[in-house]
């Protein structure tokens, strides 16, 4: 057998396997995580989702650990050695966190072009510059997690590594990105739902997708596009106004979220859709005829329903559809932005921070206050001494 064809077998042996994983990892990746991941990594892989490692969490997992393939193929020439060695870790840190300013006086301070080529030409590197760093200290924790479950010393945490990534991080200096541009708050939620109105069937389920996502407290995509009839239970109607157990009384459904990002299937953790929400998600599950199993799914154009549910790509591309037909730049929208969108309403609403985080479900103080931190920032008078 020759060296090729011993080499495509190996291909084909791990695309094989990676079809176990068909359900979290997606299937037009899989032949490219193939050529990529080693006989091991595909053996981790399996080992972490029987252990009952969340999908997403596992998703990102493979494609870092593809990532980290691909580079160390390009940097070294190697599949990835375990354990890694310390002087491996610097080099990825170095070829990914650096100063622009310094690049421009010297052309070797940062990724050496033949690597940043490299990993262009198999459509691994897009961005220009240096790496976001949250990219990178995830990279890196998914490189440590690793090295744990394969039950290896891992040189991610030493203190060369950790002053390495500090001092780097500061050099690079790089600004966070927001994963939407723009929160949906309820202003652009109203203009999404106006392009809902029609009697047609994709009408009824994107009005039921962006009422539930954002009165959940901002699901993420993901979890919008796992839900199953089976998380919903219809609760006691409860009062408009909660002050006022007299006021007039709106339908109250909750949802048994399961395992989340921050959540296990054993946390019991819910969420309440109350009024709007759930009379359009009722409407979409009445016309929609479902018994059992995916809540959203794919609609052709002759209105036939599928049995599968629509992906969490899917959820997002709706989105942009509904914030191109209400004008507004889909650019600047992504589906996270519901869920910036619910604090951001939550703050300007004066609903308390542990009130909100309850139903959104955001572990990190640090994290969700950012919203919070944002609208007072807008309506307070500290930005306005000037005008």
């Amino acid at each position: 057998m020759t060296a090729i064809a011993f080499v495509k077998d190996s291909e084909t042996s791990r695309a094989l396997q990676l079809d176990a994983l068909s359900g979290i990892l997606p299937m037009d990746r899989r032949d490219k995580l193939a050529t990529l991941l080693t006989d091991d990594d595909v053996e981790t892989l399996r080992h972490l989702a029987r252990e009952g490692m969340g999908e997403n969490s596992l998703r990102a997992l493979a494609s870092d650990l593809a990532y980290l393939e691909a580079w160390s193929q390009a940097a070294t020439g190697s599949a990835l050695l375990w354990p890694a060695p310390e002087g491996l870790v610097l080099k990825f840190v170095a070829h990914h966190l650096w100063d622009p300013a310094r690049r421009t006086e010297d052309s070797l301070h940062g990724m050496p072009a033949d690597v940043d080529e490299a990993l262009r030409d198999g459509d691994h590197l897009r961005s220009e510059g240096p790496h976001a760093s949250s990219t990178v200290k995830r990279r890196l924790a998914h490189w440590a997690t690793l090295h744990r479950w394969k039950g290896l010393e891992s040189p991610l945490g030493t203190p060369a590594i950790r002053t390495s990534v500090r001092l780097a991080v500061r050099a690079s200096a790089k600004p966070r990105r927001r994963k939407s541009k723009r929160a949906v708050t309820r202003d652009i939620l109203d203009r999404l739902i106006a392009t809902c109105q029609t009697d047609c069937l994709a009408d009824t389920r994107d009005l039921a997708i962006l009422l539930v996502a954002f009165a959940s407290g901002g699901r993420r995509r993901s979890e919008v596009a796992r839900l199953r009839l089976e998380q919903l239970s219809i609760e006691a109607d409860v009062p408009l106004d909660p002050d006022d157990p007299n006021s007039p009384r709106l339908p109250c459904m909750a949802i048994a979220l399961g395992r989340t990002k921050t959540t296990q299937s054993d946390d019991d953790a819910r969420v309440l859709l109350i009024g709007s929400a759930v009379a359009a998600l009722r409407e979409w599950i009445e016309r929609a005829d479902i018994k059992k199993g995916a809540v959203f799914r794919a609609i052709d154009r002759w209105e036939a329903i599928d049995d599968r549910a629509l992906t969490p790509q899917a959820i997002n591309l709706i989105l942009k559809r509904r914030c191109a037909m209400a004008g507004l730049d889909p650019g600047e929208f992504s589906a996270h932005g519901l869920r910036s969108g619910y604090l951001t309403e939550a703050a300007r609403n004066g609903v308390a921070l542990p009130a909100a985080m309850r139903q959104s479900q955001h572990r990190s103080v640090q994290q969700a206050s950012r919203y919070y931190n944002d609208a007072d920032q807008a309506l307070g008078k500290a930005a306005r001494l000037a005008i």
